[in-house]
């Protein structure tokens, strides 16, 4: 697993933070389509982006953003940490409507913190799939520090910190309350085939959109799979399955330079 904390430029970031460890293995970014599938899932959250995003015709755009807050949220310095929560909170403040009178849409607003708290739950619980799938299990200590580390992720965009749940149990009950208030209409199903698409992505990205959608689509829980529309039967499983057995490999024999490229890419990317 991560052996040790990101240095830039000679600045060793947050040390402390068990998330500092785990964040840079770029593994995880198997489960990034997941998470953003599962936040269009929660109609406040879907709509916001149908209407206010272009991130379905700019997929890079969405992913830079993404993984440049996350990196520098776990191991950027103070500084980039600043950076990234002021173009967040910039990029989030025009995202909010009431509620359509036809019925179209529910009200929303990026700065809703119940919606805040749904974004980072579901980047949360899509690392943990990845984790459980590539990695040995944490011990019970590190696991519970890990999770609460995430927080962070919600509290950085506005979410107040009690809003976190507690504990992993009371995450869980979180996470099945809240599937059960998914809903997919069709503009939001519109959003996440042409995210999956990705008909105007670079082509490095095209190429790599087969392995995207594969783990996207494969690890969403199967209810919200079918009320996006998704297909997904046993040969795209043994797919998934043959994915995570090579990146176990992966993880065995890649250099953590490698492994850990992304993110030093992003940071740098964000300066000082």
């Amino acid at each position: 697993m991560a052996r040790g904390t990101n240095t830039i430029r000679g600045a060793k970031a947050h040390p402390e933070s068990v998330l500092s460890r785990f964040a840079p293995e770029a593994v995880y970014l198997l489960g990034g389509g997941r998470a953003i599938l599962l936040q269009l899932a929660l109609p406040g959250v879907g709509h916001g982006v149908a209407r206010h995003s272009n991130f379905a015709s700019n997929p890079l755009g969405r992913l830079n953003g993404t993984l440049t807050y996350i990196y520098a949220l776990s191991n950027g310095t103070d500084e980039q940490r600043a950076k990234v929560r002021g173009i967040v909170h910039a990029a989030h403040a025009p995202v909010k409507a009431a509620a359509a009178k036809d019925g179209s849409h529910p009200a929303y607003s990026a700065r809703d913190p119940k919606l805040q708290l749904w974004v980072a739950a579901t980047l949360y619980d899509s690392a943990v799939q990845i984790q459980r799938a590539v990695f040995p299990p944490l011990d019970e200590d590190t696991a519970e520090a890990l999770y609460r580390d995430y927080a962070q992720l919600g509290t950085e965009l506005g979410m107040p910190a009690h809003l976190w749940p507690a504990t992993r149990a009371d995450f869980a009950e979180y996470w099945a309350r809240t599937l059960g208030q998914m809903r997919v209409d069709g503009p939001v199903r519109a959003v996440a085939h042409e995210l999956l698409a990705a008909k105007h992505a670079p082509w490095w990205m095209r190429a790599a959109m087969p392995l995207v959608r594969l783990m996207s689509i494969g690890l969403l829980p199967e209810p919200v799979r079918a009320m996006f529309g998704f297909e997904f039967g046993a040969r795209q499983q043994r797919g998934v399955d043959l994915v995570f057995r090579c990146a176990r490999i992966s993880m065995r024999i890649l250099p953590r330079a490698i492994r850990h490229f992304p993110m030093r890419f992003y940071l740098r990317r964000l300066g000082s």
